[in-house]
């Protein structure tokens, strides 16, 4: 098995410097430290450009300096994306064209002969068919999506052949979620149990795509850097670069992905809402966001480019296209009003930044300014953040236990088994010191008893099937349910026979 490892990593333009700080230190700095160290290791690495310049604005050259060696040393890749992190399926082409120029120009001055991508990261892989041939244009050979782009489902893709879109040369690699959730996840903290999980690939000719944030490593997961070194220092796990994946697989497929993110659900893609998080049909801020920028947008196209303000004005509008505050305002989960206010009022100021703006255009823009603020206040005050959220969370799943004692009979045998496999996985877990992935288990049979489990973010039967073999995990439920078929007396719908 080859594994092509992808880490994407981005903060904001103005991120506040104390919490830059906290991310290097915790994340970036280890991260590629270890990297230059482990001289075996290759890897497909995505920084927006903004960032880079945050490097160099708070004097992180040497974290510069570690990419460019690893990289002429041709152990990292580097891809293509947005950079000031946009969401491209909203944009017009000319934005999406000056936002992958923007970045390559950065990345190059930063990062000289080491930057040659040929692969592109849209931020959030957030994908629709009219990208396709903005991304030819640019001089793009792939382009990497989440496995839902394929169908529309999960385990659908063919991890022994390659992909290529239809009517055009672009290749596209699929991000495998079950992996790369389960690393993310911190269910696993050891090679010894990441082997376990991945023996059946290992033991493969397939290839592997794992993608995730950098910062989930020692960031937003304490601790779990250390497996992202044991990783590296694995020789066993066979880490290769995305673009080395046609050297050792030839057949290719051609299909036409579908409109996705790497967070849409097949549930969103039905409801045809895979976009939610950016611009969710109910949320009547999104609509005020985006009604905001494309005003600001359109006075901007009004300048004069010899105007003295222009190049000021147009890198304010470069910045104000980032995709952070949209987000922040899905409520579903992601709330912060801080992040919200910022971003209509970075629209707000490009605008005022533009000379001789009629004045009914500055009133509209700030209307949808002070509807976008007092309406976030308004949610919170009220409680319908909360609301939003439960209810996105409610409509996931049915509680497993309706799923099968509800339904009667042997199907109840499936429910104890399980609950029995999750016992023993807690205990092994805890016995291995291995307490994030304890945790889990125990939570698991927590929520499944209390009908709790359609708000898990990360399905546990999945994880189970990557803990125990499947014909294991079969054989054990199949015991359980000839137990129930074997019960003859005391059951209420069996009395009178």
């Amino acid at each position: 098995m080859k594994w092509a490892n992808f880490l994407h990593i981005y903060q904001p333009f103005d991120q506040q410097p104390d919490i830059l700080e906290s991310i290097v230190a915790q994340s970036y700095r280890p991260i590629l430290e270890n990297l230059r160290k482990n001289k075996e290791v290759h890897l497909t690495l995505n920084i927006n450009g903004a960032l880079l310049e945050l490097f160099d604005k708070y004097g992180y050259h040497d974290l510069i300096e570690i990419m460019k060696e690893v990289g002429l040393e041709g152990r990292l890749e580097f891809t293509g994306s947005a950079k000031y992190h946009a969401f491209l399926p909203f944009l017009n082409k000319e934005e999406i064209i000056r936002q992958i120029k923007m970045n390559d120009e950065t990345n190059k001055f930063y990062l000289g002969e080491a930057y040659k991508p040929q692969g592109f990261f849209p931020p959030e892989m957030a994908f629709k068919e009219e990208l396709v041939p903005i991304i030819e244009e640019c001089g793009f050979k792939w382009i990497i999506l989440d496995e839902i782009a394929l169908n529309g489902k999960t385990d659908s893709v063919d991890y022994t052949k390659l992909y290529k879109i239809k009517n055009s040369s672009l290749l596209v690699f699929f991000r495998e979620r079950r992996m790369s959730n389960l690393i993310m996840s911190a269910v696993v903290r050891s090679p010894e149990t990441l082997k376990e999980a991945m023996a059946k690939d290992m033991a493969s000719s397939r290839y592997l795509i794992t993608a995730m944030d950098g910062e989930t490593f020692g960031h937003h997961r304490p601790g779990l850097e250390k497996l992202l070194f044991d990783i590296f220092s694995t020789p066993e796990f066979n880490l290769i670069k995305i673009s080395d994946l046609p050297t050792f697989y030839k057949e290719i497929i051609e299909i036409t992905p579908i409109k996705s993110t790497w967070a849409s659900s097949p549930a969103d893609i039905e409801k045809g809402i895979q976009f939610l998080s950016w611009s969710d049909p109910e949320n009547i801020i999104h609509k005020w966001q985006w009604e905001l920028l494309d005003l600001v947008l359109k006075e901007v196209y009004t300048m004069s480019k010899d105007s003295p303000s222009y190049a000021i004005t147009r890198k304010m509008m470069d910045s104000a296209l980032a995709s952070d505050h949209f987000w922040w305002a899905s409520a579903k989960p992601w709330w912060s009003m801080e992040m919200i206010e910022d971003g209509a009022y970075r629209l707000l100021e490009t605008l005022g930044s533009i000379p001789k703006v009629p004045p009914d255009i500055t009133e509209k823009a700030s209307k949808l300014y002070q509807n976008i603020v007092s309406r976030g206040f308004n949610w919170q005050r009220t409680g319908k953040i909360r609301e939003m959220m439960s209810e996105q969370r409610s409509i996931v799943r049915i509680p497993f236990a309706d799923r099968t004692i509800g339904r009667g009979g042997a199907e109840a045998g499936v429910y104890d088994a399980f609950m029995e496999m999750f016992t023993e996985l807690e205990k092994k877990a805890r016995e291995n010191q291995e307490y994030e992935k304890a945790i889990l288990w125990r939570d698991a049979i927590y929520k499944f008893k209390n009908k709790l489990d359609i708000y898990d973010s990360i399905n546990a039967i999945d994880l189970l099937r990557i803990e125990i073999p499947n014909k294991e995990v079969e054989k054990k439920i199949e015991e359980y349910k000839e137990k129930y078929r074997s019960i003859r007396g005391g059951q209420p719908e069996q009395r009178g026979s």
